[in-house]
C-alpha cells in the first residue's frame, strides 16, 4: 500500500473501519436522521387514528382555529389594524398547539413523511385530509354561530372581511395568496418540528398568525369560517359564493405547502441510506427470525 493511502489522519469519522478516507460530507447529518425519524412518526401517528380520534381532533381544531378568529375579529373591530389583528389570530394556533387538535392544513407535511418512510398509505393520508377538513369546517361554523350571538357588533367586520376572500378573482393574484397560505402554514408546522422549546414553538405560533391574518393570506379553513361568521351575521354573503372561492384555494394550499416545503425535505431525506420502514427493527434478521 502506498504511503499516502496509508498515512494516518486526525479526523476520525471521515475513515472507516478499514482506515480508507470516508467523506463526511457525504454522509447525511445526524440532526437530519433524527428530524426525519421524528416527523415520520408523528405523521404516521396521525394516519393510523381511529375515526373517533380523527373526528374529535378535527371538530375541536375548528373550535380552537375560531379562538384565533374571535381575538382577530376584537382587535379589528376596535383598532382598524389588520397587522395588529394579526398578531392575536396567533392565539389560535397556540390553542391548536397546546390542545393537540387538528388543522386540515397541518398534514401537509408529517403524515407525507410519513408515507415516504413507508409508514402508512395514500388511502389513509386521504381518510385524513378529508376527515379533518370536513370537521374543521363543521366545528368553526359553531363556533362562529356562538361569536355571531354573543357579539353582534362584529358584523361590520365579518362582512368585510368574508367580502375580501368572496369578492377576489381567480387571477394570478388569488392563486400567489393561496400558495403563500399553504407555505406558512406548513412552515409553521417545520419549525415547531424543528424545536423542542413549548416557547419558541409558541413565537412560531404568532409569527404565522400574523403572516396568514395580518396580510389575508388565502387559507382554506381560516378564511371559510370567517365567512361562515359573516353568513351568520346576515351578511350578503352565501354558501355558493363560498364555494365559488374555497374550490380553488383547497388545492392552491396543498400545492403551496408540498411543493416548495414538503417536496424540499423529501429531497433533504433521500439522503438516508436507509429509509425506515412501518416494520424496522421487527422485520426478519439475518438469521430469517423476526427482531
Amino acid at each position: 500500500m502506498s504511503a499516502a493511502r496509508s498515512r494516518p489522519t486526525d479526523d476520525k469519522v471521515a475513515q472507516d473501519r478499514d482506515g480508507r478516507v470516508d467523506l463526511a460530507s457525504d454522509r447525511p447529518e445526524p440532526e437530519v436522521v433524527d428530524s426525519f425519524e421524528g416527523t415520520a412518526t408523528k405523521g404516521a401517528e396521525r394516519l393510523h387514528r381511529s375515526w373517533r380520534a380523527l373526528l374529535t381532533t378535527g371538530f375541536f381544531g375548528g373550535l380552537e382555529i375560531g379562538l384565533g378568529i374571535l381575538a382577530y375579529l376584537a382587535v379589528l373591530h376596535a383598532t382598524g389594524d389588520h397587522l395588529l389583528a394579526g398578531v392575536a389570530f396567533g392565539i389560535g394556533f397556540v390553542a391548536l398547539y397546546l390542545a393537540h387538535s387538528e388543522l386540515f392544513t397541518e398534514g401537509f407535511l408529517l403524515p407525507v413523511m410519513a408515507i415516504f418512510a413507508g409508514r402508512g398509505t395514500f388511502l389513509q393520508l386521504l381518510r385524513l385530509w378529508g376527515v379533518t377538513l370536513l370537521t374543521n369546517l363543521v366545528g368553526g361554523w359553531v363556533f362562529m354561530w356562538l361569536v355571531v350571538q354573543a357579539f353582534p357588533e362584529f358584523t361590520e367586520v365579518l362582512t368585510d372581511s368574508a367580502r375580501h376572500f368572496v369578492d377576489a378573482p381567480l387571477d394570478l393574484r388569488a392563486v400567489a395568496l393561496s400558495l403563500l397560505g399553504g407555505f406558512v402554514i406548513t412552515v409553521l408546522t417545520r419549525m415547531q418540528e424543528g424545536t423542542d422549546s413549548d416557547g419558541v414553538k409558541v413565537v412560531a405560533a404568532f409569527a404565522a398568525g400574523f403572516l396568514l391574518a395580518g396580510l389575508s393570506l388565502f387559507h382554506s379553513v381560516l378564511d371559510s369560517i370567517i365567512i361562515f361568521g359573516a353568513i351568520h351575521a346576515g351578511a350578503a354573503v352565501g354558501y355558493g359564493e363560498w364555494l365559488a372561492w374555497f374550490w380553488y384555494v383547497v388545492p392552491l394550499n396543498l400545492l403551496g405547502g408540498l411543493v416548495f416545503v414538503t417536496a424540499l425535505r423529501l429531497v433533504r431525506a433521500s439522503e438516508l441510506p436507509e429509509v425506515p420502514g412501518p416494520d424496522a427493527g421487527t422485520g426478519p434478521g439475518e438469521d430469517g427470525r423476526r427482531r
